[in-house]
């Protein structure tokens, strides 16, 4: 029997919502650049992160792209029949797993981590 993120999961891959919210942070030349740098990565909880110290204009695009993937999570967990944390969670998972070598990402210990060739670190709670 699957789990509720398995569903989720599989509903997200279907729906390519994953690839939707990061692409669309990517057109913009300021977060492609703070992502590269290591200054911002992806977070256990659905959504994008500072590593380390903050500037005004780092925190108003992480901000901008954090309301921007909320108001999707919580449209397709509404869909889902989930609830946003669970919903976000999965999404998170996922974005983790397709960070690229150098990229940043939060480990479930809540440390950030640059990654590798080697796989992330997983949450449990992450679905298979």
């Amino acid at each position: 029997m699957y789990s509720i993120r398995t569903t989720i999961a599989a509903s997200m891959a279907a729906a390519g919502l994953l690839v939707s919210v990061p692409a669309q942070a990517q057109r913009d030349p300021a977060y492609d650049a703070a992502r590269s740098a290591g200054l911002v990565g992806e977070k256990m909880d659905g959504y994008l992160g500072i590593v380390g110290a903050s500037t005004s204009e780092l925190q108003r695009i992480v901000n901008d792209i954090n309301i921007r993937r909320r108001a999707v999570y919580a449209e397709k967990a509404r869909a889902a029949n989930a609830t946003l944390e669970e919903y976000a969670l999965t999404a998170g998972c996922l974005a983790i797993a397709r960070t690229v070598p150098g990229e940043k990402y939060q480990a479930p210990d809540g440390s950030w981590q640059t990654r590798t060739s080697a796989p992330p670190m997983r949450d449990s709670r992450c679905p298979a």
